[in-house]
């Protein structure tokens, strides 16, 4: 099944709300997979909880067991946000229904996957990620993307207009949006480099020394290029563990034919 846009007309009204981390993350894989992977979607419980726990491209990491994302997905088919999907095998699948449910298109779909799997980052970091699943040249065609889910109120973001600028989703609990804002913005300024001392007062001048306050510049453009080299190594990643997992079903296709 294609990660096929419902049609404008026949869009309803979005439907979103706070979830759970663990509700995100089961919604965040079955949204990316069918971008990046759409043969093998929709999905099983054990595919799910698989991409639910892999290393690359999300944060934090996660432990889930099978139950765990049961338990999830019911809550979600509550929402109306997934669904079982009766397939001719023996094993359940499972397919989001988030284009109707956040009431997003394609390319701002990828965003909000990338800020459901990672949470908070830069307008760099999130732009070299969603490409992988959408065509989003630079920022300057980020930007609008950004703009239109703020307004949507499903972007929060958590510092000024800029390179730098970190953002994240409006799906938080409650309880968790002022820990991962000011652990968001803590984040970036340790990454920022301190400010040059001011040079000491001319001797018999009268001046005293001061020193220029500590502050956070925002991120340069070597930071955004790093940011997206970092995206660009985790999409090999992706892709290396994709084509291994190709090659075992391949392997075990032909074991069982007895080729």
């Amino acid at each position: 099944m294609s990660d096929t846009e419902p049609e404008l007309a026949s869009k309803p009204a979005p439907r979103w709300q706070p979830l759970s981390a663990i509700d995100r993350r089961v919604l965040g894989v079955l949204a990316e997979k069918a971008k990046t992977t759409p043969d093998a979607y929709p999905m099983s419980v054990n595919a799910i909880c698989t991409g639910a726990n892999q290393k690359n491209n999300r944060h934090p990491l996660m432990q889930l067991q099978p139950d765990d994302v049961e338990t999830s997905l019911e809550r979600l088919r509550a929402l109306g946000a997934a669904a079982e999907v009766q397939g001719g095998g023996r094993v359940l699948k499972y397919r989001h229904y988030l284009y109707d449910w956040l009431g997003v298109d394609k390319v701002e779909l990828a965003v909000m996957i990338e800020l459901l799997l990672r949470g908070a980052q830069t307008v760099g970091e999130l732009r070299g990620r969603a490409a992988r699943m959408e065509p989003i040249a630079d920022l300057a065609a980020l930007r609008p993307i950004v703009n239109s889910l703020q307004a949507k109120g499903l972007v929060i973001p958590f510092s000024p207009e800029g390179r730098g600028q970190v953002v994240s989703h409006a799906l938080y609990q409650p309880q968790e949006l002022d820990k991962v804002r000011r652990e968001a913005v803590g984040a970036a300024v340790a990454e920022a480099e301190p400010t040059d001392v001011l040079a000491p007062p001319r001797e018999g001048s009268g001046e005293t020394i001061s020193y220029a306050p500590h502050t956070a510049p925002e991120h340069n453009e070597l930071t955004d290029v790093r940011a997206e080299l970092a995206a660009l190594r985790q999409q090999v990643e992706a892709l290396n563990a994709e084509l291994a997992r190709q090659r075992d079903e391949f392997a075990r296709f032909r074991a069982a034919i007895g080729g």
